[in-house]
């Protein structure tokens, strides 16, 4: 599994299982800005998941108990994925502010390539007040 762009952060995180139990496994993670990467085991070698960020649409259902921050990733296919971390490690955080700024940067990069499509239309000045 290639993991690219520069890791901003690696560590452990539970995940609930799909099983019938739903028992919560370790899993070593590494966030970077264009994904979170899922390794069992806290092995980096073991093969892993990826969740693209293009292919999540939210960090949901935030709550904090006593020891433990639970969370929910949505897919954009409407897939919900469980975790918690510990209290203080704010694990929840770093992935929603990595999301957005990657959410953030596709739509500046869909806007200039919707521009670039639309005939000259009027002044530069008028193009670039253009809401998208």
């Amino acid at each position: 599994m290639k993991m690219p762009g520069e890791v901003i952060r690696e560590g452990e995180l539970e995940k609930r299982s799909d099983s019938l139990f739903q028992f919560w496994k370790k899993k070593l993670v590494v966030l970077t800005k264009d994904s979170l990467s899922l390794f069992p085991d806290g092995h980096k070698r073991a093969r892993g998941k990826e969740l693209g960020f293009h292919s999540i649409l939210k960090v949901d259902c935030v709550e904090r108990t006593g020891k433990y921050i639970y969370f929910t990733i949505v897919t954009t296919d409407r897939k919900e994925i469980d975790f918690r971390c510990p209290d203080q490690s704010c694990w929840n955080a770093s992935i929603t502010m990595a999301l957005i700024d990657f959410q953030n940067k596709r739509a500046i990069q869909d806007f200039k390539s919707r521009q670039e499509l639309e005939p000259a239309a009027g002044s530069p000045e008028r193009r670039l007040a253009r809401a998208p």
